[in-house]
């Protein structure tokens, strides 16, 4: 698979590179590593990496100008269904490589390399990377180790294995950077954001189940000086609350006339209401985008019913 990928690379001289709607680092830092890799080892073709940008994330690096492409190559990476890829349009491309870790949703790619166990799509790229043997630097490999550690919530998550922990050696071994100015990119944020965290954790209402969810109005958004995204992007930092097993951010995006809605889990399985609701996502870490505020509650009673049932079959199994 790796060597066909290498090779459908080879034969075109045009290059876009795309992901998901709503970007975060992982999607971001895969295809910016993606179209420097192509770059640098075959500085002869034209390799862009597109979508819509985010001001949260413009210090991690640039994307390039979207155009009318000709006879050229798509590869997307970290988007497991069509409708989610930001920014291109399909009919413009000749072929389509999907490269991905999410759970299978739709064929849309003539090669689709997808590793749903893995802990990110820039770990996916990584193997891809090592295989093939091409030329790296030490700012790709910083962006891959970003977008990792980003998906990982910084190897907290069961993904986090023995040969992820070789992979990155190794690529900080053979390509090494500062890893504390890599994680300063990540988590250094403005006290706004931080003093929005607190809103957060003292309006989360909190059901009997273990439900915690949180309502985010413009007019929050607008008193605390943050964008729609902002909520949605920290929402890993709730994932020790003792009386919470599934908890959500709903966040009003005026600009885009919806609702963000971002869900994580730490037991139960919520992809599938996140699908239920045109979203999708990983077993444990979903979201969802919806019209209005009264839709995402629906997503709540839906993870309420999800929660009552995980209950149960766990005093059925004795845990």
């Amino acid at each position: 698979m790796y060597r066909k990928i290498l090779k459908t690379i080879k034969k075109y001289d045009t290059i876009v590179i795309a992901r998901h709607i709503g970007v975060d680092p992982d999607a971001l830092c895969s295809q910016l590593a993606l179209r420097d890799v192509i770059r640098l080892n075959f500085p002869e073709k034209k390799v862009i990496a597109v979508g819509t940008g985010s001001q949260k994330f413009a210090h991690i690096g640039k994307l390039d100008k979207l155009e009318k492409v000709h006879d050229a190559l798509l590869i997307v990476t970290d988007t497991p269904d069509k409708k989610r890829v930001d920014s291109v349009d399909f009919s413009q491309f000749s072929y389509v490589i999907k490269i991905d870790h999410h759970p299978f949703v739709e064929s849309f790619g003539g090669i689709e390399l997808i590793d749903d166990q893995a802990s990110s799509a820039c770990e996916v790229i990584m193997k891809f990377l090592v295989h093939t043997k091409l030329l790296l630097n030490p700012q790709i490999s910083e962006w891959l180790y970003m977008g990792l550690v980003s998906d990982s919530n910084r190897f907290l998550f069961d993904s986090s294995t023995p040969e992820l922990f070789a992979l990155v050696s190794y690529f900080l071994q053979k390509y090494p950077f500062s890893l504390s100015q890599c994680y300063q990119k990540l988590y250094l944020r403005p006290l706004n954001e931080v003093r929005l965290e607190g809103y957060i954790a003292l309006n989360m209402k909190v059901t009997d189940h273990g439900l915690g969810y949180v309502s985010i109005t413009n007019d929050v958004i607008l008193e605390y000086g943050v964008d729609s995204a902002s909520a949605g992007n920290m929402i890993n930092n709730f994932n020790f609350i003792k009386e919470v097993l599934v908890w959500v951010t709903m966040t009003e995006d005026v600009k885009n006339n919806q609702i963000r809605v971002s869900i994580r889990s730490r037991g139960p399985v919520i992809n599938h209401v996140a699908e239920k609701y045109h979203g999708g996502g990983h077993k444990f870490a979903s979201g969802a985008r919806v019209p209005t505020m009264d839709e995402a509650m629906k997503i709540i009673d839906d993870l309420e019913k999800v929660l009552i049932d995980y209950q149960k079959e766990e005093m059925t199994n004795g845990n």
